[in-house]
């Protein structure tokens, strides 16, 4: 029988001005009816060109197939190139017979009209019965990937919605055809665990029911671990490596995959210097590091590293609440309030990673900008270096804010469309009037742009022209362009491939050993939190649920909340 989709050497190139890049080099790969194929791989390895080429949803120019086909068989017997098809056949095949789930929901769904009816739309142009028809079928498939009051959730809008829920909605939207081949590019990536393990069952549950061949896009090989048959390196526009989970876990064969492998947090104690993909390219003594990294997985110990944390506080929040209302009266008086945090005390400590988890909504964000001033607090007080914040006005804090910086979770959203990176870098710099001249600063960002492993060339490009993952390493350098003491780390991490997160991470290390300021690592990923941190807070419902010594935390949890948390972080390792 012919395969699913078989796409057989092929090349891709995008031409520009400034010359051509080779996006994808000659590669072939095959997907089996009820088959789960991972494509791993950076941000740039070619992974998104691949599957955006399936549906030639690549805007061309600049994108040019140089060689190649891509084969498409639903039945399996007459295959039809994907390639030669022109945009009304693909129309017919788009959505119906392929379906692709993007890596942002928010992007990808139509803001100003409801939920339910975008998916209807999707129905609708593809089948040919009636509205209400189509209506009950949508909330049949709210019912199916299972969204709660399906019949309420029909009538609303994104906004109104999780990033769980809105990933849902996607689903929905990609299976109410029941297409053959479903694409996932990186449909868990910015989800807290237990909601990114929900929608894993979720995916593999459906491709079961209908034996539906699935190519599943990431960049977290412990997702790989849970939910793929089969999976396929990338690296540079290549597939360097092609061969069952199983045996990409146990023997990897190829240096790059080897690396990925290693970078990994989940795979080290605590503290350690986790490798880089580029030790295991240069080096030729890739088997003894990875034998070193296995052993060091096998035998992870429960004592708690010794830390430059002391005993003196730098910050400290007492009795802190921060309420939204959530209901109103006519005359806009709060009838309810929804608690974001809810009479919060602790305390940080000099030199000290503070690791805070939980899961989406649980008021970890709002409490780190609340630190900050960024959000007012309802309540409560919070006092940095022994200076009451809650009592200063905003031109009081002005000159503590190049001390208290914030590495926000959207670097897109923080970054100005119309500033060129180097100029958003030195900005801080300006404006605390750090350095002499325009000169020294420019000098100043290469400086920090090399360490976050960018290019001096970088400098003048602005941020649409960057990856997510090189967007978040840029804030990273904004953010300590000032020489912090203090850092609120937001999800930092969360959106990039396991070895920039190890560069970065590692940097992180660095720099703190470096400079000695104190950090508050927010995230939703507890091995990488376990890894970097001194402490681990968990939150739950605006509380802190329990705290104590990272490994402690990690390794011996005492409350159901962690230890369902830990439960749901994807399989590091394949039995």
């Amino acid at each position: 029988m012919i395969p699913l989709l078989s796409i057989q050497n092929l090349s891709v190139d995008f031409v520009s001005e400034s010359g051509t890049t080779h996006a994808l080099k000659n590669i072939s790969l095959t997907v089996k009816r009820g088959e789960i194929v991972a494509l791993v791989g950076e941000s740039g390895s070619g992974k998104s060109v691949t599957s955006l080429s399936i549906l030639q949803l690549l805007p061309s120019p600049p994108a040019k197939y140089t060689s190649g086909n891509i084969l498409f068989s639903e039945d399996g017997n007459k295959p039809v190139s994907l390639l030669n098809k022109n945009r009304y056949s693909l129309q017919h095949i788009r959505g119906n017979k392929i379906a692709m789930i993007f890596q942002e929901p928010m992007t990808s769904l139509n803001p100003v009209l409801p939920c339910g009816e975008q998916v209807m739309e999707a129905i609708l142009a593809h089948k040919k019965i009636s509205k209400e028809a189509a209506k009950k079928q949508t909330i049949s498939w709210f019912e199916k990937v299972k969204l709660p009051s399906p019949d309420k959730i029909f009538d609303r809008y994104p906004h109104q919605l999780s990033g769980g829920q809105k990933q849902r909605v996607m689903i929905a939207m990609a299976m109410c055809c029941q297409p053959f081949l479903l694409i996932c590019d990186e449909p868990t990536t910015a989800l807290d665990v237990t909601v990114q393990k929900t929608i894993l069952q979720l995916i593999k549950e459906l491709q079961q029911q209908s034996d539906m061949g699935v190519i599943f896009i990431t960049h977290d090989l412990g997702v790989v671990a849970e939910i793929a048959d089969r999976a396929a390196v990338m690296y540079k526009g290549e597939i360097v490596e092609q061969n069952p989970v199983k045996e990409i876990f146990t023997r990897p064969q190829h240096p790059y995959t080897k690396a990925l492998l290693a970078c990994r947090p989940v795979n080290h104690q605590r503290g350690e210097r986790l490798p880089v993909v580029s030790d295991f390219l240069e080096s030729a003594g890739v088997r003894s590091q990875m034998s070193d990294v296995r052993s060091q997985a096998q035998d992870l110990s429960n004592n708690e590293l010794t830390s430059d944390a002391n005993t003196s506080i730098l910050l400290k929040a007492e009795h802190l609440s921060v309420w939204f209302p959530s209901k109103k009266n006519f005359f806009g008086t709060a009838l309810d309030h929804t608690k974001a945090v809810d009479d919060v005390s602790f305390e940080v400590y000099e030199n000290e990673t503070l690791g805070l988890v939980g899961e989406s909504g649980c008021g970890k964000t709002t409490l780190g900008r609340t630190l900050l001033r960024l959000i007012e607090p309802t309540s409560g007080k919070i006092f940095y270096n022994g200076i009451e914040l809650t009592s200063k006005k905003r031109d009081e804090l002005q000159s503590l804010r190049k001390d208290i910086q914030i590495v926000f979770q959207d670097p897109y959203s923080s970054l100005n469309p119309r500033l060129t990176i180097g100029a958003a870098i030195a900005e801080p710099l300006k404006v605390h009037h750090i350095l002499p001249d325009d000169k020294a600063r420019k000098n100043k960002v290469v400086e920090l742009l090399e360490k976050v492993n960018l290019k001096a060339e970088h400098f003048n490009r602005y941020p649409h022209e960057f990856s997510g993952g090189q967007r978040q390493r840029i804030v990273i350098a904004r953010a300590l362009a000032l020489n912090p003491s203090f850092l609120v780390c937001d999800e930092s991490v969360s959106a990039l491939d396991v070895s920039v997160q190890a560069q970065v991470l590692n940097l992180l290390n660095d720099l703190k050993k470096e400079f000695g300021f104190t950090v508050i690592f927010i995230s939703h990923d507890l091995s990488v939190v376990r890894y970097i941190s001194d402490r681990i807070m968990v939150m739950n419902k605006g509380k802190i649920e329990e705290s104590g010594p990272a490994d402690q935390v990690y390794f011996t949890p005492q409350t159901d909340y962690t230890k369902r948390l830990i439960a749901s972080i994807p399989g590091g390792v394949v039995s």
